[in-house]
């Protein structure tokens, strides 16, 4: 009978290019439908998906890892080149350096626990994740406030946002009588246009489809909402557009930006995409005076001041690699429970079967003081056999000894830790064969 074991599938910012992280990239009712397609799969448990704008990761509790492997070269064969993978303690030690931000293109980052608080709530509520990702997640989440309080990783960390800011000043210089022009209405460009309003930049315009989230970030920016229909227009008014959208396809080509830029008289104009899929076109970048940046962009910049906080970063790793030990340790006591309760159960239904049938034989001849003796004594009987058994199947357990919980379920004729009641079951011996995220990256 098969063991359930954590699973972990991904691509990210460090494994693949953007061309193939929006390929395989899920939100919305499409996420939603691939947790439940997961969810149906034989030898699947529990299953949750984490899609960023940098990275996707499919975290499944189950028979194997290939059903998670199959929902990336479903969606792109050309993902295969670019996936990690990782069981057991490995998958657990992972899903806690995201959360913690030291997976991050911007080392010590805010925004990624937030994104994998999303990613749970979304799995909980087409009832993909169950009791172990729900004690998962709220161990790692746990683990990212312990790194947060208790290093300095986040002190002074820049945001993606604020690499907006760097790329921005670079090209201007400042942003003192010039405009910003956020296209759509995700979280990181709001984020972004606050932070390249501090370069001195007069206005902020917003455009979205929906009227409504235009006038609802343009409160949040300080800036005033616009029809998506002056587009066109307000590409001349603006010198940096920052474009985050839920498209699925490019918002902004040449086609579009041509005839602006000859409106503008070919002044500078950037764009910053900080959507995947992408939603501006890359061939952007040929038109003269335009420069275009998207995530991968972004990255080279980080790469410039994330040493700035490695001392912080080795404190970090610290407290995840306590908090994988002690996740690892409480999931391999869960497994010797239900043999310890079901043996428990087991002996005192005997215990209780002796004691009512030596009552009845006994008849009147006792008090009612007697009986609860005689009943006391069953108990009693129970308790110090059970007693060094327990301790030693707890003990086992803690230690990550399965071997001997098993003996006692087949001994006892009770049902075994690999059983499928069994909520938490040990890793199987081979877990750490699987190739380990350090291996590949």
């Amino acid at each position: 009978m098969s063991t359930r074991e954590l699973y972990l599938v991904g691509l990210s910012h460090k494994s693949a290019p953007i061309a193939v992280r929006e390929k395989v990239s899920l939100s919305g009712d499409d996420l939603k439908d691939a947790l439940a397609g997961l969810k149906a799969r034989s030898g699947v448990s529990e299953v949750m998906v984490v899609s960023t704008c940098n990275r996707m990761e499919v975290y499944v509790l189950g028979d194997s890892v290939e059903p998670a492997r199959r929902l990336f070269l479903d969606r792109s064969a050309g993902a295969a080149d670019h996936l990690y993978e990782a069981a057991g303690p490995a998958a657990v030690r992972h899903l806690f350096r995201v959360s913690a931000s030291l997976d991050s293109m911007v080392l010590g980052e805010q925004q990624i626990l937030g994104q994998v608080k999303e990613a749970y709530g979304v799995a909980s509520s087409v009832q993909a994740a169950g009791g172990f990702i729900s004690r998962l997640c709220n161990r790692a989440f746990a683990t990212a406030k312990r790194v947060r309080t208790e290093t300095d990783i986040g002190r002074g960390a820049s945001s993606v946002s604020q690499v907006a800011v760097e790329l921005v000043e670079k090209i201007f210089g400042d942003l003192k009588g010039r405009g910003i022009l956020l296209v759509g209405a995700g979280k990181m460009g709001a984020l972004s246009a606050k932070a390249l309003a501090s370069l001195g930049a007069d206005r902020i315009l917003v455009t979205n489809r929906s009227p409504e989230r235009a006038l609802s970030l343009a409160e949040q920016v300080g800036g005033s909402a616009r029809p998506w229909a002056e587009l066109p227009q307000l590409l001349v008014q603006a010198d940096v557009v920052i474009v985050s959208t839920g498209a699925p396809t490019y918002v902004v080509g040449p086609a579009l930006v041509q005839p602006a830029m000859k409106a503008r008289k070919n002044r500078s104009l950037c764009f910053i995409d900080l959507a995947v899929p992408r939603n501006v076109d890359p061939a952007l970048s040929e038109l003269t005076d335009v420069y275009a940046y998207d995530m991968d962009d972004l990255q080279k910049v980080v790469h410039q001041t994330k040493s700035a906080r490695a001392e912080e970063a080795i404190r970090a790793e610290a407290i995840v690699e306590a908090e994988v030990m002690a996740f690892s340790a409480e999931r391999e006591t869960r497994a010797a429970l239900p043999v310890l309760s079901q043996l428990r159960r087991q002996a005192e239904e005997i215990a209780r079967a002796e004691a009512e049938r030596t009552l009845a034989a006994i008849g009147d001849r006792l008090d009612e003081r007697g009986r609860r003796s005689v009943e006391a004594m069953a108990r009693a009987i129970v308790n110090k056999l059970l007693h060094v058994p327990t301790a030693r199947l707890k003990q086992a357990a803690s230690t990550g000894d399965t071997t001997l919980p098993g003996a006692a379920a087949e001994l006892f004729g009770v049902d075994g830790p690999n059983d499928p009641a069994s909520n938490d079951l040990p890793r199987p011996a081979n877990a750490g064969q699987v190739v380990s995220i350090s291996e590949r990256q």
